[in-house]
C-alpha cells in the first residue's frame, strides 16, 4: 500500500508523545495516592483515572478507526468517478 510521507509522524513526535503520556499518567497516580483522605476515596479516585484513560483509548481507535474507512471509501468513489469519465471520454472520441 502507498503511504503518503506527509502522514508519517516523526520518530521524536512520538517519542515526546509517549513522555508526556507516562508523565501525566504517573504524576496524577502519584498525586492520587499522596492525597490526605481515606484509602477508599484514593481507590475511587484511581479507578477513575484509570477508567478515563482506558476510555481515552478507546475513543482515539475509534476515531482513527472512521477516519480509515473515510478514506478508502472516498478513495473507491474517486476510482470509479475517474472509470466513468474515463468510458464517458472515450465513448465521445
Amino acid at each position: 500500500m502507498e503511504r503518503n510521507v506527509m502522514d508519517l509522524d516523526t520518530h521524536a513526535w512520538r517519542l515526546q508523545v509517549w513522555i508526556a503520556f507516562g508523565l501525566a499518567l504517573s504524576l496524577t497516580t502519584v498525586g492520587v495516592l499522596y492525597l490526605p483522605v481515606d484509602v477508599w476515596v484514593k481507590g475511587y479516585l484511581g479507578v477513575g483515572l484509570y477508567f478515563t484513560v482506558s476510555s481515552c483509548f478507546t475513543l482515539a481507535k475509534t476515531l482513527r478507526d472512521q477516519h480509515e474507512k473515510e478514506k478508502i471509501l472516498t478513495r473507491i468513489t474517486e476510482a470509479k468517478t475517474e472509470r466513468m469519465l474515463r468510458e464517458y471520454g472515450e465513448e465521445a472520441a
